[in-house]
């Protein structure tokens, strides 16, 4: 099975990326923004798109 990578995946793991190589203390600032920033992206998306995208049993 070949993998392929979507933009949005690629410019997480290169944010992720980013991060990892700043000091300690800039780090856990990074990963709290970053944090922030994905949970305003997964609240404001349509629930129908959130509910169908979460694992589980339905």
């Amino acid at each position: 099975m070949e993998h392929t990578r979507d933009e949005p995946t690629d410019a997480l793991w290169s944010r992720l990326r980013l991060i990892e190589g700043q000091p300690l203390a800039s780090r856990a600032d990074a990963y709290g923004a970053l944090h922030d920033e994905l949970m305003k992206r997964l609240e404001s998306a349509p629930r129908s798109e959130v509910r169908d995208a979460a694992p589980g049993p339905r």
